[in-house]
């Protein structure tokens, strides 16, 4: 990829909310989640087993929308680190992915 590819809006994401992407430039699938002003992104494969963390599209939090939720396993991730504190992968960390944001647009990072 040689130039930051737009993925959507911020006011499209809910706050907090979460959004899957597929087919995406030749990336690997992934999710964006939003918190207040701020948007994270991780690969949509679970540490532990390496299946995708959402049962239907878009659902990648937990029912209180405070951390991220693999639906296989009800393993807990933080949303600002990636990092499981509950469930069989404590301490493993979703695989980040490199985010732009500009003028109120997320980019994928080039």
């Amino acid at each position: 990829m040689s130039a930051p590819f737009f993925l959507c809006r911020l006011d499209e994401l809910d706050d907090p909310g979460s959004k899957g992407f597929e087919n995406i430039d030749g990336e690997k699938p992934f999710f964006l989640v939003r918190r207040g002003d701020e948007v994270f992104g991780y690969r949509n494969s679970c540490p532990h087993y390496g299946a995708p963390l959402d049962w239907k599209p878009d659902a990648f939090l937990s029912y209180d929308r405070d951390m991220i939720l693999c639906s296989m396993h009800s393993a807990l991730f933080t949303i600002d680190e990636g990092r499981c504190v509950d469930g069989p992968c404590p301490g493993q960390r979703l695989e980040p992915v490199a985010l732009e944001i500009r003028n109120d647009g997320i980019f994928l990072a080039a």
